[in-house]
C-alpha cells in the first residue's frame, strides 16, 4: 500500500498554535518504523489549474501571492507564509496521488489531508486547499470516474466540502458529525447526520451504519474518499463526542466493508484530531492506517 506524506513541507507556527502539526511528522515516522511494507511516498504539489477545478482562480492567486484580507488569514487560522501555501499544496497532492494509487491497487493514503473547511472561494479552519473536493474533480476530469461519494467522518461538519460539491448530481457527500460543534453555520451536504453532544460507540455506529444505507439506495459511486477523523474520540478537545478507540476501528471497518464489499477504490485521508495527547491522534491514525493495508491489493 502506498502511503503520500508531506510533513517534511513545514508550515511555521507560533510555539502557544493549538494546531497538532507535530502528529503528521509522528504518524509517518511510525508507519515507517512499523510497517515496513507500506510504500511512503512524496507528492507533487498540486497546481493552479488542479486548484481551479474547485476553488475560485481568484481566490488561489490572492491565497498563493499572499494577499488575502486579514480577515480571511483570520478565518483560515494560520500565519501566511510561502510554507502555508506549499504545504497545503502538497497535501492536495497527497490525495490526489492517493486517489491515483487506489485506481490501480485498491486502496491508498494520505498521512495528511481531509481539509474540508475550505470553501470554493475561502479557507476556513485550518484548511486553505479543499484536498477531496480537488481530488474529486480531478478523477472525473482525467481517470474515467464519472460518480464519487466522499464519506466524511470527522467531528465537524465537511461544509466547505458541501459549499464546492453539496450541489452536484455526480457526486455524494456524506457527513456525519458534531450537532454543536464547529462550523456553527453549516452548509447542506447531500446527506448530513448531525449527532448530539456525548454520542458513543453505540448510537455512533447506529447512525452510520443508517447512513451509509441510505448513501447506498440515492448513489452508486465508483470510487470512494474516506476522511477518517481522529476528533469523534472520547478524549479530544474539541470533538465533544465520545467514541473510544474500538469505536473508532469499528468505525473504520464500516466503511472499508462497504467499499470491499462493492469492489470500489479508496483513498483515505486523516482529517482532524485534537487530542491532549499528541500520541492519541497518532494511534488512533495509525490504527486506520494499519487496518486499510487489508483493502490493499498489488498492481497488476
Amino acid at each position: 500500500m502506498i502511503a503520500w506524506y508531506a510533513d517534511h513541507f513545514v508550515l511555521p507556527l507560533p510555539e502557544t498554535h493549538r494546531f497538532p502539526m507535530a502528529k503528521y511528522r509522528q504518524l509517518r515516522e511510525r508507519v515507517a518504523a512499523e510497517l515496513p511494507d507500506v510504500d511512503l511516498r512524496e507528492p507533487a504539489a498540486a497546481t493552479d489549474a488542479e486548484l481551479c477545478r474547485a476553488h475560485d482562480a481568484g481566490y488561489v492567486d490572492r491565497a498563493s501571492r499572499g494577499e488575502l484580507s486579514v480577515n480571511e488569514i483570520r478565518t483560515i487560522g494560520f500565519p501566511w507564509s510561502p510554507e502555508m501555501i506549499e504545504r497545503s499544496r502538497r497535501s492536495a497532492g497527497a490525495t490526489m496521488s492517493a486517489c491515483r494509487s487506489a485506481l490501480r491497487e485498491g486502496v491508498s493514503v494520505n498521512l495528511a489531508g481531509g481539509t474540508h473547511h475550505a470553501k470554493h472561494a475561502s479557507g476556513a479552519g485550518y484548511c486553505v486547499f479543499n484536498d477531496a473536493a480537488v481530488a474529486t474533480c480531478m478523477l472525473q476530469a482525467e481517470c474515467g470516474i464519472a460518480r464519487v461519494a466522499i464519506v466524511d467522518l470527522d467531528v465537524h461538519q465537511g461544509d466547505g466540502t458541501a459549499d464546492i460539491l453539496g450541489d452536484a448530481d455526480d457526486v455524494f457527500t456524506l457527513s456525519l458529525h458534531g450537532d454543536r460543534n464547529f462550523p456553527f453555520r453549516k452548509e447542506v451536504s447531500h446527506l448530513d447526520v448531525a449527532l448530539p453532544d456525548g454520542t458513543g460507540d453505540q448510537a455512533y455506529l447506529a447512525a452510520l451504519d443508517q447512513a451509509l444505507a441510505t448513501m447506498s439506495r440515492r448513489f452508486e459511486p465508483q470510487f470512494v474518499i474516506y476522511l477518517a477523523g481522529a476528533d469523534p474520540f472520547e478524549g479530544d478537545r474539541l470533538g465533544r463526542l465520545k467514541l473510544t478507540r474500538a469505536g473508532l476501528a469499528a468505525r473504520d471497518a464500516r466503511v472499508f466493508d462497504f467499499c470491499r464489499q462493492r469492489g470500489l477504490p479508496l483513498a483515505i485521508t486523516m482529517a482532524g484530531g485534537y487530542a491532549e495527547r499528541i500520541e492519541d491522534i497518532v494511534a488512533i491514525h495509525f490504527a486506520t492506517i494499519s487496518a486499510a493495508r487489508a483493502l490493499h491489493r498489488p498492481a497488476a
